[in-house]
């Protein structure tokens, strides 16, 4: 099948980017960036346009219902929230697997701060992530016998920041429409705002834009009925994560005493045990088996590690909103301008919880 141009310079470009990139480090890196060469080919070859999609006779009612919905929410998002209108999600890729990528977590065994990889165009994250489940559990294995604690977590969307025409994936056409909507408003804020290697301030931002998105998106709904049970749920899951993040400083505070290495893994145990306790007590309180599965896990300071990165912040992010009255471009420029000042600038104000934020 024949690619046009725009695909094929996509193509050129991207191997260009993995010979590159290949060439600045050792084995262990040459590894990484060789698989993120080829799963990012893997998705320029195999995106297909969502219109013609939409428009042929053999597509699924079901599918074509998410299509639409996906091409829906790219024009509500560029017209009412100020995000990218780019080639981003007008493709669709079909996956052999249940993720687009498998990121992979590392803790040491006494702390809940992740370890952090570097990459020349991003900055530093604290994840790495593989198109293969393999390679991920591959990379995760050899983490445990380092002495980490690990978890692999399946990703349905990849995000280039706008350098490629990223695709919606068939993991995510399984999600709900309102999720949906929440990942292709994060992703696409992801693309309007990117700050290399402040990911507590890029994720803080994308999850209030996320939020504000979908409030603003459900209340063009004549019936209130799934805003209402949108907010029930955000209120039943701030309050889990919330639980988390209590077992977290816990583990902090633990971690930090003058104990010996044996009296040190016991309380650790003693403190996963305690968060399940507290977790029954939440699940009998909330009436919710939500996050079952979740809690089923063997969770380790792993699971743990990313919970503040990705929730601190977020309260001065809608205040700043709120503050514009929820005109999401003066919005945007605002922080624009708090991406181009100090990172100083930038950690007082996701520390802002109260008052004006500077």
């Amino acid at each position: 099948m024949r690619q046009n141009p725009s695909s094929l310079y996509q193509s050129f470009m991207i191997v260009f980017l993995g010979v590159l990139l290949l060439s600045s480090g050792g084995c262990a890196t040459l590894g990484w960036y060789g698989q993120a060469a080829r799963g990012q080919m893997e998705l320029l070859i195999k995106r297909k346009n969502i219109e013609k999609l939409i428009a042929a006779p053999d597509t699924p009612e079901e599918r074509r219902h998410k299509l639409e919905l996906v091409l829906e929410l790219r024009e509500f998002a560029d017209k009412r929230l100020g995000l990218p209108d780019n080639g981003s999600y007008s493709g669709f890729v079909e996956l052999d697997r249940d993720a687009v990528v498998y990121n992979v977590i590392a803790a040491p065994t006494f702390s809940v701060v992740p370890k952090i990889w570097c990459y020349p165009l991003v900055g530093c994250l604290a994840y790495r992530g593989y198109f293969r489940a393999s390679a991920a559990d591959q990379q995760a294995a050899q983490l445990k016998a380092d002495g980490y604690d690990v978890v692999v977590s399946p990703v349905a969307a990849y995000s280039t920041l706008g350098r490629f025409n990223d695709p919606v994936t068939s993991p995510m056409l399984k999600f709900s429409d309102v999720r949906l909507a929440g990942l292709l408003f994060h992703e696409l804020a992801h693309q309007r705002v990117f700050v290399k290697g402040e990911t507590a301030f890029n994720e803080a931002y994308a999850s209030s834009v996320e939020n504000a998105g979908i409030e603003r998106w459900l209340a063009r709904d004549p019936s209130p009925e799934r805003l209402e049970q949108w907010r029930h749920s955000r209120t039943i899951e701030d309050a889990f994560t919330d639980l988390l993040l209590l077992a977290r400083r816990d583990l902090e505070a633990l971690y930090q005493r003058n104990v010996e290495h044996g009296e040190r893994a016991k309380l650790k145990r003693q403190s996963f045990a305690k968060l399940q306790s507290d977790y029954a007590d939440f699940r009998k309180r909330h009436d919710s088996q939500r996050f079952d599965a979740y809690m089923q896990q063997d969770l380790n300071n792993a699971h743990l590690a990313l919970l503040a990165t990705y929730r601190a912040g977020t309260d001065a992010f809608d205040q700043l909103l709120a503050e514009y009255r929820g005109n999401f471009e003066r919005f945007h420029q605002a922080v624009e301008r708090l991406a181009g000042a100090d990172q100083e600038v930038r950690a007082r104000f996701l520390n802002c919880q109260t008052g004006t934020c500077p």
